[in-house]
């Protein structure tokens, strides 16, 4: 079984946002899409910086609507 690497995921995610969960991926993304949402990852730096982590401004800011 793999083991999380916290330091190293923390070292490239770019959420701006304090939580309990950054560097632990698997808790981020299972949390995000029980919200509806998508976690930091997935946006471009400016946007990330709202915390709107909906799908729908997801795809507005990423051009795909």
């Amino acid at each position: 079984m793999r083991t999380c690497t916290i330091d190293k995921n923390k070292a490239r995610c770019n959420c701006t946002y304090p939580c309990s969960r950054k560097g632990i991926c698997c808790e981020c993304l299972a949390y995000h899409r029980s919200m509806g949402e998508l976690p930091a990852c997935y946006f471009p730096p400016e946007a990330e910086k709202t915390y709107n982590r909906s799908i729908e401004y997801y795809l507005k800011v990423t051009g795909r609507a």
